[in-house]
């Protein structure tokens, strides 16, 4: 039976924290087949892990029944290693949720485009690089961006911004590059509201709307911890019970990973040359030091889960 927004089969690459949260929301929300690629074994075993973990809490929560959860979970299969994102070739949807790296991610949608079908839409999860810079590497190589082949290649890819961690959050972003086609807007934004989120749309600026905000609030919130204006607890415990956050910056900073808050941080710094973006010394350092927040067990707080 026909869909409205045309997507009968998913792709997704990366089966870390957002690529599993998305291929999550997609085989029981949206109810569609899901092909998942990763690079490396022991992150698609991991990330199909915490699926079932996620399910089966879902069902003794009575969220879903048993046989929704196994009905999503057999609706997600695996990409071959050894075939690569060649696998994808037949999907009408793929989703990347690789690190926020501008250049992996255009060698990541250069091939795309020349791997998949021409009305396969190419979506980027990304927080914070440039739409219309990744749509422009799937331009084919040879061809001129101006060209019918070029501006149909680039029009098919668009921004599809997930939040952390997919299952809970409610919010989709849409971001249309330049090149971005109406017909890819307009199915993509279906698709999201398919996986039950719903959808705000921003332009393609340096971190959108979502982390253009964000970001300097959780940078500025390090600062103060740096300068020692106050403790990390009662920088958190202001912004929770003075402003009635769910969690102090900090404690989000964790969360989301401070490498990713880093990466972001850079991204809009070099992209806006607007000081207020420029990361603090203390977060690189963390960094630097490995101390990565949540994913990885220490950051500005201490895990053990």
């Amino acid at each position: 039976m026909a869909i409205a927004h045309g997507i009968k089969t998913l792709g997704v690459i990366g089966a870390g924290q957002m690529g599993l949260g998305i291929t999550y929301v997609a085989a029981l929300r949206a109810k569609v087949p899901v092909q998942l690629y990763d690079r490396a074994p022991e992150q698609i075993s991991k990330g199909l892990n915490l699926m079932d973990k996620l399910l089966a809490k879902d069902v003794a929560k009575g969220k879903i029944q048993e046989a929704e959860a196994r009905q999503a979970r057999e609706r997600v299969s695996v990409v071959d290693q050894a075939v690569g994102v060649r696998g994808l070739r037949d999907v009408d949807m793929v989703i990347e949720a690789v690190s926020e790296n501008l250049e992996l991610k255009q060698r990541i949608f250069s091939e795309l485009s020349a791997e998949t079908r021409p009305d396969t839409i190419l979506a980027t999860n990304t927080s914070s690089v440039s739409i219309t810079k990744i749509a422009a590497s799937a331009v084919p190589r040879g061809e001129s961006a101006a060209s019918e082949r070029g501006r149909n290649s680039a029009g098919r890819v668009v921004g599809l911004h997930f939040f952390n961690p997919v299952p809970v959050m409610k919010l989709v972003e849409l971001i249309s590059a330049l090149q971005t086609s109406n017909d890819t807007l307009s199915r993509s934004r279906a698709f999201a509201i398919a996986c039950d989120k719903e959808v705000t749309v921003s332009k393609d600026v340096p971190g959108f709307v979502s982390n253009a905000l964000l970001m300097p609030f959780i940078n500025e919130a390090i600062m103060w911890l740096e300068k020692g204006v106050a403790t990390r607890d009662d920088i958190d415990k202001t912004l929770r019970l003075g402003m009635n956050h769910p969690m102090g910056p900090l404690q989000l900073a964790d969360f989301i990973g401070l490498d990713t808050c880093l990466a972001i941080q850079q991204t809009l710094y070099a992209g806006t040359g607007d000081s207020k973006y420029r990361p603090s010394v203390l977060l690189e350092r963390m960094v630097d030091a490995q101390w990565l927040g949540r994913k990885n067990g220490k950051g500005f707080y201490e895990y053990n889960d």
